[in-house]
């Protein structure tokens, strides 16, 4: 089967000359392309190279983005964002005990929701704000490249949550951009380095990434061309600028400084960052600045950064040790080490981190600053179908599952899925005594299996005959490389199995799951009614065939006026699904549960007592 690419947004089959790759980072953004002659990844840059800062400016008249922002964040603080991404898919709880680090205010909107950020009294989502680094990007892409630009692949921390990806997604759109995938920053880096790249290469790689904001290490197991994360460590507050902060602290010590403005804290954390890279390659620099009316000379040598720098490091070192820890691998086992960000400049970094993994080589040829955004290039280079000597791991355009009572669609393996992949879940019978069983297998994002498409079906037979809902039944779904499908059913007291192979893909076309996808959406409000009643009429049912049943095997626990009790719920209860009303279904539901309790007490007591009859404990 050949192999296609799927947008992960909409769905459709892609083949693009020309995918950008995104790396959105805290402090800095790059974007990246690809050569077309000889298909190596570069760096879209600028006059002031390939560096955009992720910095934001709101001006009267105007949003400046990137240096133009950093220009003003001295002269105007207080209208200045930075450090965006630590915002992404964070509620007020989550950045709480961080709010000193930040220039700006951030709202609390009283609920668990994403936080807000006020700015000249105008609210703002990080998702709004991260939109706007995205644009610039968008547009110094399209200027360099000479052509709309709009299928990206963006990178995020392997240890991003569903959240934060979806926040930058979301971003990504906002922004105009179709965004293919969302792919790990360490998988990016090993990628720029060509680890992974050849199909029989077996490694196991440490990626070592130290930001501006963020620190990430990720254990990657790299076999057949599949990137498998075995763990991952790290501190989104935690980076390149704290490092800055207390260089700016240990000046403010030194000099018993009283910085009154946020202008001035501004000016000397923007010296502080330039004396620190400055002495990645020198032993000891200087620089002046006018703080308080007053101008003040500072300086630093590679003592005092790294006594300044080693807590911070340590903290670094203290996660790449829980990382092998939860990877259940020791140091000797990583093949390579990765160096990604560019604090990772720092010399004290470098030692520490071949201390930490016992080697005397990394991989550090490669810009720290840009590896990230070469590896997405690359990525997106073989999403564009371009690259025809790579296999890249495909996903499931759509979900699969199986219908359940009532006629709903039960996802097992969700969209978006990366493939090979396999999923089992369990389930048991509905009906005493039931010795078969159907699985529908379906493909769509409907919540009813009638709104869905029907892939094939096959039957379990021989389930042993037991009470309903003891047999345990597990489903499973296995969707290779090449996107078959193998569903298997069996029942794990008895070893009853069967199984059928299936192609999800066959006979659908792009137009067809961009519709379905589309259907999806704009019926997800009905959907999720319609699902909720039927949920609350399934359960209903089940209860009134439980009580009746009940009744029966327990005359003895019921009088008759308990039992014209119950019947009276059950009637309320079958008047309430004729009527389809799912609040009232749930209410009488509830209700005989609550006064049948005490007689399923006094049966499950009775049948205990009988087992135990005539036995000593």
């Amino acid at each position: 089967m050949a192999k296609i690419s799927i947008d992960l947004t909409s769905g459709t089959i892609e083949k693009e000359k020309s995918v950008i790759g995104i790396d959105l980072g805290t402090t800095n953004s790059l974007i990246a392309s690809i050569n077309p002659t000889d298909r190596s990844p570069y760096c879209l840059g600028t006059d002031d190279g390939s560096i955009v800062p992720s910095a934001i400016h709101f001006s009267a008249s105007d949003i400046l983005v990137g240096h133009e922002a950093i220009a003003k964040m001295v002269e105007s603080p207080e209208n200045s964002i930075y450090s965006v991404k630590r915002l992404m898919g964070k509620s007020y709880d989550d950045l709480e005990k961080h709010m000193s680090f930040f220039n700006y205010d951030i709202i609390d909107t009283g609920e668990e929701q994403l936080v807000k950020v006020k700015i000249d009294g105008k609210q703002f989502t990080p998702i709004e704000l991260s939109s706007y680094v995205l644009k610039e990007l968008k547009a110094l892409a399209e200027k360099k490249l000479d052509q709309k630009v709009n299928k990206v692949v963006i990178s995020v921390p392997a240890y991003f949550n569903d959240a934060q990806r979806q926040a930058t997604r979301d971003a990504g759109k906002l922004a105009g951009l179709d965004v293919l995938r969302i792919i790990n920053e360490p998988t990016a880096a090993s990628l720029a380095y060509g680890i992974g790249l050849n199909q029989e290469e077996q490694k196991t790689v440490a990626v070592y990434d130290l930001g501006g904001g963020t620190f990430d290490v990720s254990i990657l197991r790299i076999q057949n061309g599949i990137f498998e994360v075995l763990s991952t460590n790290g501190d989104t507050f935690l980076g390149g600028d704290d490092i800055d902060q207390a260089i700016v602290q240990h000046w403010i010590n030194e000099k018993s400084i009283n910085l009154n403005t946020s202008s001035d804290r501004q000016k000397l954390r923007l010296v502080a960052e330039r004396v620190k890279k400055a002495l990645s390659s020198e032993d000891s620099h200087e620089a002046q600045t006018e703080l308080n009316g007053e101008k003040y000379i500072f300086t630093l040598n590679t003592a005092q950064l790294n006594s300044i720098a080693k807590p911070l490091i340590d903290k670094t070192i203290k996660c790449c040790k829980e990382a092998l820890q939860d990877a259940e691998i020791n140091s000797s086992e990583i093949d390579e080490v990765v160096l990604v960000g560019g604090s990772t400049r720092l010399r004290q970094v470098k030692k520490a981190v071949q201390e930490m993994f016992n080697t005397s080589t990394i991989n550090d040829s490669l810009n720290p600053d840009e590896v990230v955004a070469l590896g997405t290039a690359i990525e997106a280079d073989i999403l564009a179908g371009n690259r025809k000597d790579i296999l890249l791991l495909d996903v499931t355009p759509l979900s699969l599952g199986i219908e359940t009572l009532g006629g709903l669609m039960d996802v097992i393996i969700p969209r978006n899925s990366k493939i090979p992949n396999q999923v089992k879940r369990q389930y048991t019978t509905s009906i005493d005594g039931q010795v078969n069983m159907k699985v529908n297998v379906f493909q769509g994002e409907r919540e009813l299996v009638a709104d869905n498409r029907s892939l094939g079906e096959f039957e379990l037979k021989g389930i042993p005959a037991m009470p309903a809902g003891l047999p345990k039944i597990e489903v499973g779904f296995m969707l290779d490389a090449d996107g078959i499908l193998k569903v298997s059913a069996t029942e794990l007291r008895s070893g009853v199995h069967q199984e059928v192979a299936l192609k999800p893909q066959y006979g659908l076309t792009d137009k067809e799951i961009e519709e379905m996808l589309l259907a999806s959406l704009s019926n997800a409000e009905k959907d999720m009614e319609a699902r909720s009643l039927i949920e609350a009429k399934t359960e209903a049912e089940q209860l009134i065939y439980g009580t009746e049943k009940f009744i029966k095997d327990n005359p003895d626990l019921l009088k008759e006026e308990h039992v014209n009790e119950i019947r009276g719920y059950l009637t309320k209860i079958s008047q309430a699904i004729d009527a389809k009303n799912k609040d009232s279904i749930v209410q009488y539901s509830d209700e005989l549960n609550a006064y049948t309790r005490s007689f399923a007490e006094k049966a499950m007591d009775k049948a205990i007592g009988s087992a135990l009859k005539g036995k000593k404990v």
